[in-house]
């Protein structure tokens, strides 16, 4: 079982670019006046696009949710702990790798 991050998947962030700026003085954190005009980034709207498509999708699948709630309440839920340790292993192996 591998839980992935499908904004991360969709677009590769580069965080060390973000990290080394500098803090913004108070001098450029003016309000806008009227007539200046903002643009965004590609990536920005990258990012807004992803956000605004991913939320119109569900998440997860409400039906296999009430049913896994339904079978816990009844002590009917099993665990199988070699599906869970293999999915644990092929997620650590996935780090590793992704880390070299």
């Amino acid at each position: 079982m591998k839980i992935d991050d499908a904004l991360q998947k969709a677009v590769a962030l580069n965080n060390d670019k973000t990290e080394n700026r500098p803090a913004p003085r108070a001098s450029e954190n003016k309000a806008p006046v009227a007539g200046e005009s903002v643009t965004l980034s590609p990536l920005a709207a990258q990012l807004q696009s992803i956000e605004a498509a991913g939320a119109s999708e569900q998440v997860y699948d409400a039906d296999k949710v009430n049913a896994i709630k339904s079978a816990i309440s009844s002590g009917q839920f099993r665990v199988d702990s070699e599906k869970v340790a293999d999915g644990l292993i092929n997620t650590v192996k996935d780090l590793l790798t992704a880390q070299r």
